[in-house]
């Protein structure tokens, strides 16, 4: 396994494991950019959420409106221009506020069913919008840098190869080959010529650097065994047989705080969500009944 990877593995791991929990707004960072020159125009006012933008039946639409439509999932149009997507959330926006005008005339948000669907999307709103405050406390500079440097440290460096080789369909030919290669020949022109290896023959067999998890047993036991500059004798795969050159061994380094930080983040970020809920958990008397009424066995959350 790479180390980028058990690095990435370790930021999703650390601490207790993260429940899925719905409708829980997960807090994401854009990656940094660079700073604008000093000669960069100035940037674009905020837009005013309390601008009118249509009216229906007398009724505003304002963009404070459009901007919760355009967060609903429901309604993302990724692939979309946004001058596109503007005009058809406002567009939904006016259809939205003629269809619950004509609801209401109809009486349809007078039921008890209907009371308790308003109950639960106000509630997981409330709850959402929390989250997404918490959480954003929660993602500071200070905090991202700390857990990845903590992370990198707990990750054990790993041994990495950069290596070519050359395959053919069986051990004749792979003997031959090393008999050449061993012999003066250039290993990358022989791959060139003779190597069934499609993903690496136009590369003189390079195969670049890997950790020994990402090749076949074989193969790998035989390319970690080599030191630069040494050529196997033939090695056989569930690919054939195979002629292998190291050209480099090295520590694998680690992934840059720049590359994680979308990942590192998010991570603290749902920790924190998740940290919240649990601590709201065991402060409340919370009680869960049977069929019959009756309370059942409670089990720390």
């Amino acid at each position: 396994m790479s180390r980028s990877f058990t690095f990435r593995k370790s930021l999703l791991t650390l601490g207790v494991a993260m429940p899925l929990m719905a409708g829980a707004a997960l807090a994401q960072t854009p990656p940094a950019t660079p700073a604008a020159p000093a000669t960069s125009p100035a940037a674009v006012p905020a837009v005013d959420p309390a601008k009118v933008i249509a009216r229906v039946n007398g009724v505003e639409i304002t963009e404070g409106d459009l901007a919760i439509a355009s967060e609903d999932p429901a309604l993302q149009m990724p692939n979309v221009p946004e001058e596109q997507k503007r005009e058809l959330l406002t567009g939904y926006m006016i259809d939205l506020k003629l269809g619950a005008k004509a609801a209401e005339a109809a009486k349809v948000g007078s039921g008890a069913e209907f009371a308790r669907k308003l109950a639960y999307n106000r509630d997981k709103t409330l709850l959402d919008e929390y989250l997404d405050q918490e959480s954003k406390k929660a993602v500071t500079p200070e905090a991202a840098r700390k857990l990845y440097d903590e992370t990198v440290k707990s990750v054990p460096a790993e041994q990495e190869v950069r290596a070519r080789h050359i395959l053919v369909e069986n051990e004749d030919e792979a003997k031959k080959i090393a008999v050449r290669v061993k012999g003066g020949e250039d290993f990358a022109k022989v791959a060139g010529e003779v190597s069934k290896d499609p993903g690496s023959k136009t590369d003189g067999g390079d195969l670049g650097f890997f950790t020994k998890d990402r090749m076949v047993e074989p193969f790998a036991e035989a390319a970690f065994k080599l030191e630069p500059g040494q050529i196997s004798d033939p090695v056989k795969s569930q690919f054939g047989w195979h002629v292998i050159k190291v050209e480099e061994k090295r520590t694998k380094p680690a992934p840059s705080f720049e590359e994680t930080k979308d990942q590192v983040e998010t991570y603290l970020a749902r920790k924190a969500q998740q940290d919240l809920i649990m601590g709201l958990r065991k402060s409340a008397k919370i009680e869960r009944l049977d069929d019959k009424g009756n309370l059942v066995e409670q089990k720390q959350p």
